[in-house]
């Protein structure tokens, strides 16, 4: 097994930041997601994180729902940085500049009665129609193959 090791050295702020998702208990993941986000703030910069502004913050949310960003990436961006700014840096005011972006559900289809009547006579044989006909009534998600909720 190969170790990777990374020979750059950590800047105090990543460290305080690291020791304070650790002493909070935020799992590896979460901590290895937080890191690389601020790090796509500082890159949005060309500075440290901990020398934005209001003006700042807002521009890298309107950049990143600019550039396509999914809510759950914006999401997920916020509170790394509400992590940043309320805890490591105690800067409650800038943590407060942060907005969340709203998910909005995707609805399933739904089939109409003469698609799922096709479906139904298109299966090879009595087996599949049976299968498909128990499908189509436990719900349309099953139905279209996607995942139960």
């Amino acid at each position: 097994m190969t170790v990777s090791i990374n020979t750059a050295p950590i800047s105090p702020l990543r460290q305080r930041m690291q020791h304070d998702m650790m002493m909070r208990g935020l799992g590896p993941h979460t901590q290895q997601d937080y890191v690389r986000h601020v790090k796509r703030l500082a890159a949005f910069l060309e500075r440290p994180p901990d020398t934005a502004t209001e003006e700042d913050l807002r521009r890298f949310q309107l950049m990143q729902h600019e550039s396509g960003g999914r809510p759950s990436t914006i999401n997920g961006t916020v509170s790394a940085l509400r992590f940043l700014y309320n805890v490591t840096l105690r800067r409650r005011d800038l943590a407060r500049t942060l907005v969340v972006t709203r998910i909005v559900p995707r609805l399933s289809e739904v089939l109409s009665v003469e698609e799922a009547a096709r479906l139904l006579q298109s299966a090879p044989g009595i087996k599949y129609k049976a299968a498909l006909g128990v499908a189509s009534g436990a719900g349309p998600t099953v139905a279209r193959g996607t995942k139960w909720r």
